[in-house]
């Protein structure tokens, strides 16, 4: 059984998956506490993906990984890097005596090092020369194929939910269906139409 954790808790309604960036503009008081805490304690937190399509209790851990604009009245734009998923047991409305949500988590331990197949990759490589981008992520995992494809929430939920195997195949799919919509609106751009 996985060791249950407690961190602090941001809910939102994203779902971003790991080595994803993700902006976020923080201006309530108990989350301009949570990322002063983060950034002096060097703290992960989770973003627990409060929407009611995710009835496994998912979320993301996240770190941050810079602050963009502080403003004058103590707001702030960033930017956090989701570095793994976690399985939420309990949400609590205060972590310890802070004025934020804390949650006890399982972590999934995703591993980014982790190759995608070769079959995958080279799909993968002829995706991002469609779209005439060079330089892929090394190692390249499912999880870097997936970021790129902008997945709406139902399609994050359901990748993540699949055996390594089929999120595979998910993904095939997915970059044969996005090839697809991509030369169909290159090959419109062409079309003209006389009146």
């Amino acid at each position: 059984m996985e060791t249950r954790i407690r961190i602090p808790m941001f809910p939102l309604t994203i779902f971003p998956m790991p080595g994803e960036l993700v902006p976020l503009h923080i201006f309530e008081p108990r989350y301009k506490q949570l990322l002063h805490d983060a950034e002096e304690r060097d703290i992960s937190f989770g973003i627990y993906f409060n929407h009611t399509q995710n009835v496994s209790k998912l979320g993301s851990l996240v770190k941050v990984e810079s602050v963009i604009k502080r403003y004058p009245g103590g707001e702030s734009d960033i930017i956090v890097k989701c570095v793994d998923l976690f399985s939420l047991e309990t949400m609590f409305r205060t972590y310890k005596e802070k004025l934020y949500p804390g949650g006890d988590v399982s972590f999934w331990r995703v591993d980014l090092s982790t190759s995608a197949s070769p079959k995958l990759q080279r799909d993968f490589e002829g995706f991002m020369k469609h779209l005439k981008i060079s330089k892929i992520p090394q190692p390249c995992s499912v999880y870097h194929v997936a970021n790129e494809l902008n997945l709406d929430l139902e399609e994050r939920l359901k990748f993540v939910s699949l055996d390594a195997e089929k999120q595979e195949s998910f993904l095939t799919l997915q970059l044969k269906f996005q090839k697809h919509l991509i030369s169909e609106a290159d090959r419109s751009k062409d079309v003209f139409h006389l009146n």
